[in-house]
């Protein structure tokens, strides 16, 4: 099972080097990772997505909870939340194929962003499963380069991170 893990820590260099070196020494994946400063510019928060079962899990949280830059430790898995993804293809495009690259584009929500003589860079946001769906169809045309950054979530409603009860057991 994938967990998303919201974890706010101190914007000070080499947190993203502690942490990511933790999971590695423990043998742990990370499906992806973004990273960026909050509201405070003294915090950044992680998202963090990794797979295993509730012992991996519990594992991942207690030794992220041993890191000094640590501040809090959220599994929004379950709770109610908006989980997004960016995802950008340069597809292979001819003036005999545009039109029909541009039709499935719009159907997907996305935008070109770059246009040259033979291709197109798409831009498209969504969860998991519509950007597969999107680089399925895709990859008929011809797909040249794909970059994807990792998720990102926020809670719905007013609860936030920082005062969730999602917290990890740990924290």
């Amino acid at each position: 099972m994938k967990h998303v893990l919201a974890v706010l820590v101190e914007n000070k260099p080499g947190v993203l080097a502690r942490i990511s070196g933790l999971f590695s020494r423990r043998g742990f994946n990370i499906d992806s990772l973004t990273v960026g400063e909050t509201l405070d510019p003294h915090i950044s928060r992680m998202t963090i997505t990794v797979s295993g079962d509730a012992s991996t899990l519990e594992q991942v949280v207690k030794q992220l909870n041993k890191l000094i830059n640590v501040i809090k430790i959220s599994n929004v898995t379950e709770d109610p939340a908006v989980m997004r993804e960016l995802m950008m293809i340069k597809v292979q495009a001819d003036p005999q194929t545009r039109s029909d690259i541009q039709q499935i584009v719009e159907t997907f929500r996305g935008k070109v962003v770059d246009v040259s003589l033979d291709s197109l860079v798409i831009e498209i946001t969504g969860d998991e499963e519509k950007l597969e769906a999107i680089k399925i169809l895709l990859q008929h045309f011809g797909i040249k380069e794909l970059v994807r950054t990792g998720k990102v979530a926020i809670l719905r409603g007013s609860k936030t991170t920082r005062e969730s009860n999602g917290t990890v057991p740990g924290n």
